[in-house]
C-alpha cells in the first residue's frame, strides 16, 4: 500500500514538464570570414572543480569536443584547415587531446551523439596541432571562438581550463571577389568614392595590381569626398609599397591636414600618417 501511495499521492506527484538548467548549455557560434559563413553548434561543459584533460577528458581518446552531441561545424564555401582542403558542407569536429599534441578530426557524419559511434572511415581529414598553456588564467567553461580574423583567414580556437588549441583557417576570397570588382569597374556609370576606396583597399591588402589600385584611389578623390583623408592615407600606403617615398610622404601629409580639419588633431589618421612617414624617412 505504501508503494501505491508513492505513485498517487499529490505529495509525490511530479510536474509533467520541468525546464531544468542544462549541465552543459548548448551554444551556436556564427562567424563570417571573408565571404564564408561558418557555424559551430556545440555544448559547453564546465570543469566544476574536476581535472579536465587527463581527467574527465582522457588523453589519447577521441573526444566529441564539447558535450552531448558531437560538435557540428558548417562551412558555406570550401576552406582550408591547417592547409587541408575542406569542401563546403557540415561535419562533426572530433579531437584527440594530448599533452604536447592534439589531433583534429573532421568527420563526414555530422549527426552523432558523443563519440560512441565514431567511425574513422568517415574521417575527411586528420591533422595535428600544438596546444598552448595559459599561464595566468583558467577558463571554467569550454569555449570555441574565432579570432585573428582577416579577409582570407582566421584562427579557430578551442579553450578550456588552461589549454588553448589554435587551428588556422583559410578561405579563398581573392578569386571570387577580384573578378566582381573588375566587372563592376568596367560597367558604365559613375562609381561612388566609397566603392573606389574599398576596391583599392582590397587590391592593396591582397598584393594585387597596385597601378589599378592607385588609379581607383585617384578616381575616388576626384570629387573631393568627405572621406578624402582616408583615401589619401591609402594612396600614401600604395605609393610606399610601390617605392615612391616622396609621393607617399606628400599624400600622408595631405591626409593628416584634411583629417585635422575634418575631425581635429586626435583623429587616428594623423597618427597613422605620422607612423608611415617615420617609416619612410
Amino acid at each position: 500500500m505504501v508503494g501505491g501511495l508513492a505513485f498517487t499521492s499529490p505529495l509525490f506527484a511530479q510536474p509533467s514538464a520541468v525546464d531544468f538548467p542544462a549541465a552543459s548549455p548548448a551554444c551556436t557560434l556564427k562567424q563570417r570570414v571573408g565571404l564564408t559563413d561558418i557555424e559551430v553548434v556545440y555544448s559547453r561543459p564546465g570543469a566544476k572543480g574536476r581535472t579536465v584533460y587527463g581527467g574527465i577528458v582522457p588523453y589519447g581518446t577521441v573526444w566529441r569536443t564539447g558535450a552531448n552531441f558531437a560538435t557540428k561545424i558548417t562551412f558555406s564555401t570550401a576552406v582550408k584547415l591547417e592547409d587541408r582542403d575542406i569542401p563546403a558542407g557540415t561535419y562533426s569536429l572530433f579531437t584527440i587531446p594530448g599533452t604536447n599534441e592534439w589531433t583534429i578530426i573532421i568527420n563526414k557524419n555530422a549527426n552523432q551523439w558523443g563519440s560512441f559511434q565514431y567511425d574513422p572511415k568517415q574521417d575527411l581529414v586528420r591533422f595535428e596541432v600544438t596546444p598552448k598553456t595559459m599561464a595566468d588564467d583558467t577558463l571554467e567553461t569550454f569555449m570555441i571562438e574565432f579570432n585573428q580574423i582577416r579577409d582570407d583567414s582566421a584562427m579557430l580556437t578551442l579553450i578550456w581550463d588552461k589549454t588553448v588549441v589554435p587551428v588556422r583557417l583559410q578561405v579563398d576570397v581573392v578569386s571570387k571577389l577580384a573578378p566582381q570588382i573588375e566587372a563592376a569597374m568596367a560597367a558604365p556609370g559613375k562609381k561612388s568614392d566609397g566603392f573606389y576606396f574599398q576596391a583599392a583597399s582590397f587590391y592593396y591588402d591582397h598584393n594585387l595590381d597596385l597601378n589599378k589600385a592607385l588609379n581607383w584611389v585617384n578616381a575616388g578623390l576626384a570629387d573631393n569626398p568627405r572621406i578624402a583623408f582616408e583615401i589619401l592615407h591609402l594612396k600614401a600606403e600604395i605609393l610606399a609599397k610601390q617605392g615612391d617615398k616622396a609621393g607617399a610622404i606628400a599624400a600622408a601629409k595631405q591626409s593628416s591636414d584634411l583629417a585635422v580639419k575634418a575631425e581635429g588633431p586626435d583623429n587616428s589618421f594623423v597618427w597613422m600618417n605620422q607612423k608611415l612617414i617615420s617609416s619612410l624617412q
